[in-house]
C-alpha cells in the first residue's frame, strides 16, 4: 500500500515541484484563514468594547474567504480528499474504479477550466471598469485574478490526479 500512488496522502513522485507548490499554496490559504479569524475577532471585540469595529472588515473577509477556498481546492484534489460516492461502483474491479475516477477527474479539470476562464474574464472586466469595494474602495480585480490563477492550479492538480489513477497498477 505504501507504493500506491492513489493512496490518500501520497504524492506522485514525478511531479515534486508541482506537489510542493500545491502544498505551499494550501498552507498560504490556511494562514489566510487564520488572519481572517484574527481580523474578525479583533473587529468583534472592538465593536463590543469600544463601539468601533474594524472598518470594512466584511470586505476583507469576503475576498480572503474566496482566496482561501481556491488555495485549498488543488491540495484537496491531489490528496483525493474530495467527497466521493462509490456505493454504485463497489462491484467494479479496483482498476475499473480507478479509471472511472480518472474520468471524473478529467471532468473536474474541464469544469475548473471554465471557472478559471470566467474568473479571468471577470478580473479583466473589473480592471477595465476600475471596480472597487463599497466601503474601502479597494480594487477587486487583483483578488479575482489570483483566484483565476489558483483555478488554473486546480486544473493542473485534477490532471495530475487523473494521471496518477491511470498509471496506478490497481
Amino acid at each position: 500500500m505504501a507504493d500506491d500512488p492513489t493512496a490518500p496522502g501520497t504524492l506522485w513522485q514525478a511531479q515534486p515541484a508541482v506537489d510542493r507548490a500545491i502544498g505551499w499554496v494550501a498552507i498560504g490559504g490556511g494562514l489566510l484563514a487564520l488572519a481572517v479569524a484574527l481580523l474578525v475577532s479583533v473587529s468583534v471585540f472592538g465593536r463590543w468594547l469600544f463601539s468601533r469595529p474594524i472598518e470594512g472588515d466584511f470586505e476583507f473577509v469576503k475576498m480572503a474567504t474566496a482566496l482561501g477556498v481556491f488555495c485549498y481546492l488543488p491540495y484537496t484534489q491531489v490528496q483525493r480528499g474530495n467527497i466521493m460516492v462509490d456505493s454504485l461502483t463497489t462491484w467494479m474491479p479496483a482498476r475499473g474504479r480507478a479509471l472511472l475516477d480518472a474520468l471524473w477527474d478529467l471532468v473536474y479539470a474541464g469544469v475548473a477550466v471554465l471557472i478559471a476562464h470566467g474568473l479571468a474574464t471577470g478580473a479583466l472586466e473589473a480592471l477595465k471598469s476600475r471596480e472597487t469595494t463599497m466601503q474601502l474602495q479597494l480594487l477587486v480585480w487583483p483578488a479575482i485574478a489570483i483566484c483565476a490563477l489558483l483555478a488554473v492550479l486546480l486544473v493542473v492538480s485534477a490532471l495530475i490526479s487523473a494521471a496518477r489513477l491511470v498509471r496506478s497498477p490497481a
